[in-house]
């Protein structure tokens, strides 16, 4: 049962890494105490493998400092 849940939100999700992590986090977060874990990770492959899961993309980085200027002699 948990390998076909497993299986299908690999299908969503290529990167394996990516989808450890965010399965981990996700129980982790969902998770609750009067009930068992397992259940609440076949919730959250099922979740994925449906294609519920955020898209989450990287915000705009800001440009950086240039370095000369904070390196000037102080004198």
């Amino acid at each position: 049962m948990r390998s076909e849940l497993v299986y299908a939100a690999g299908l969503k999700m290529e990167n394996r890494y990516l989808l450890s992590t965010v399965t981990m986090l996700a129980v982790r977060k969902l998770h609750i105490v009067s009930t068992r874990t397992e259940d609440t990770a076949n919730h959250v492959f099922s979740e994925l493998a449906a294609g519920r899961a955020l898209d989450v993309t990287m915000p705009e980085l800001k440009p950086q400092i240039p370095i000369e200027p904070l390196l000037s002699p102080v004198g």
